[in-house]
Parts: structure tokens; C-alpha cells; sequence
């Protein structure tokens, strides 16, 4: 028999009991959970904020690379090997890697010297014979003519931006050819009207024309500080290829009309440098293709 006060020997019973809190508890109680609770929320936000900073970082670099690849500076017949060795600096300066010549003079050793650290972009540049072959052998999807005499509606070829407009809205997910002429001649007509687009910077009429480096590199600071804004996902700068359907369609939809040639080429062209100068992106391109498209089926069909 198992008395009242004696110690339980063959089992145990675990009897809870809940203990009465004091406010002063409770207060302590309900601060410590407020307390973990804005911890936990600092630390989602520093890890939100840690990830985004990375997904930055990780885009930028992105843009660097992409702005050292797809860049071509290209010197068209260069007379002089010194002017070789000067844009070879000049591009080392802004990360760019790419040098292409056309059909250049004997590279001497001047051209090594004036490079001085760019020395490696002149023994890694491609040589050409023509645009044409530079153009077919890179595939090529954007390209750029710099000159110094700009035109206006009597020469729609020469109807230049500035470079700062150039490097806000030149997207380098592309390949982009930035074309310098001869020292003494510069480009031809020709060669500006294979372009996409004209650059120029703005001069003293007195003496417009700059040396090459030197014009080369306020182009290159241009496109250089404006390169993290580049690769908009979604605004993806419509390809060589998109433009030259658009262009067909409108040519196709100029020749139905009944006007002279001559307002049918200028008219052409007209559209050709607005299409080069807004820099229309992929969706923009297929959406304008869709309406020119249209367009010429309501003509023929009347």
C-alpha cells in the first residue's frame, strides 16, 4: 500500500504546470521576438541587397567583355604606319582590342613605337583588302562612318550624329564597325554610303578636320563611359539583317507608287538614315515590317 508522502518506486507521474508570468515578463517576452523578428528581416534585405549588387556586378562585367569583342575600329588605307601606332594607344586606352586595316601601308617599326602599351593590338590586328571582304568575313550587323566635312539634305549619306548620341544608344550585343578614313581624303561617298549611320564631331570651321587619334578618341571616351547602359534586356538594337527586310519591304512598297525615280531613290535613302539614326530595335524592326507589309498588300490589292 502506497501511503500519502511516500516515494513513488514502480512509476512516476510528470505532472505540467503552467507558471503565471509577471508584465515584466510578458514586456521582455514579446520584445525578444520583435527583436528576432527585425533581424531576420535586416538579414532578408541585406540578402536581397547582396544579390542584387552581384546580379549588377555580374551584368556589367558582361557589358565590358562584350564592348571589347564586338567593337571594330577599322582604318581604311592608312598612309601613314606612325597614325597605326597612335589609334592602337588610343584604343588601348578605352579596352578596345579590335583593329582592322584595309588595304594599309607597310606596317614599319614606327608603328610599334607610337603604340607603346597598345603594342599588342598592332601585332593582333587583321588586315583586309577591302571593306567588302572585312564586312563578309565578320559578319558585320552595324556600321559607322566617321567624318569630319558633315552633309545635309543636299547630301543625305553625310547627315551625322555626335558621339555622345552615339554611346547613349549604341548597343554592343551586335557587331559594330567604327569606320576611319584616309588621312588625306578620308572616306568616299562610297564608303560613308555603305554605312548605317554617320558620326562627327563638332569643329571650328576654320579647321574641321582632326587628326585621327584625336578624333578617335572622343568617340571612344563617348562609347567608354556610357558602356554599362548598353544590353537594355528587351531594347536588343535590330540586326543587320532585320534592317535589310525593313528597307526591302519599303523599297518594295515605294516602287508601287507613282512618282518620279528620282523622289523614289531619295525617299528610300530618306528611310534608310531614319532607320539608322533611331537605332530601332528587334521587336520595333519586326512590328514596322508587319504594317509596311500591310501596306503593300492594300495597295496591290486595289
Amino acid at each position: 500500500m502506497i501511503k500519502i508522502g511516500d516515494a513513488a518506486v514502480s512509476e512516476q507521474k510528470v505532472v505540467e504546470t503552467t507558471s503565471m508570468s509577471s508584465p515584466e515578463k510578458k514586456e521582455e517576452s514579446s520584445t525578444e521576438k520583435k527583436s528576432t523578428s527585425t533581424k531576420k528581416s535586416k538579414a532578408k534585405k541585406q540578402s536581397r541587397g547582396t544579390a542584387r549588387v552581384k546580379l549588377v556586378r555580374e551584368q556589367e562585367e558582361q557589358e565590358i567583355s562584350l564592348f571589347k569583342e564586338n567593337i571594330y575600329i577599322v582604318f581604311v588605307e592608312c598612309e601613314t604606319p606612325g597614325n597605326v601606332g597612335f589609334l592602337a594607344r588610343t584604343m588601348a586606352n578605352f579596352g578596345l582590342k579590335n583593329l582592322v586595316l584595309i588595304n594599309p601601308t607597310k606596317l614599319t617599326n614606327e608603328a610599334y613605337y607610337q603604340a607603346t602599351h597598345g603594342k599588342y593590338i598592332v601585332e593582333n590586328a587583321k588586315i583586309y583588302p577591302t571593306l567588302d571582304d572585312f564586312y563578309q568575313s565578320q559578319r558585320i550587323d552595324f556600321k559607322v562612318a566617321s567624318t569630319g566635312m558633315a552633309g545635309g539634305s543636299y547630301n543625305l549619306s553625310r547627315i551625322p550624329i555626335r558621339p555622345e548620341k552615339l554611346g547613349e544608344s549604341m548597343n554592343v550585343s551586335n557587331k559594330i564597325a567604327i569606320l576611319f578614313g584616309r588621312e588625306g581624303d578620308g572616306l568616299s561617298n562610297k564608303e560613308i554610303e555603305d554605312c548605317d549611320i554617320c558620326v562627327s564631331i563638332p569643329t571650328d570651321p576654320t579647321y574641321p578636320i582632326m587628326n585621327i587619334s584625336h578624333a578617335a578618341a572622343i568617340i571612344f571616351y563617348e562609347l567608354f563611359k556610357n558602356k554599362h547602359d548598353y544590353g537594355v534586356r528587351g531594347l536588343e538594337e535590330s540586326s543587320e539583317l532585320e534592317k535589310e527586310y525593313l528597307i526591302k519591304d519599303m523599297k518594295e512598297l515605294i516602287d508601287g507608287l507613282d512618282i518620279p525615280d528620282h523622289k523614289k531613290r531619295n525617299g528610300l535613302k530618306t528611310f534608310n538614315n531614319i532607320i539608322s539614326r533611331a537605332f530601332i530595335t528587334s521587336r520595333e524592326a519586326h512590328t514596322f515590317k508587319g504594317i509596311l507589309r500591310r501596306l503593300k498588300n492594300k495597295i496591290g490589292g486595289e
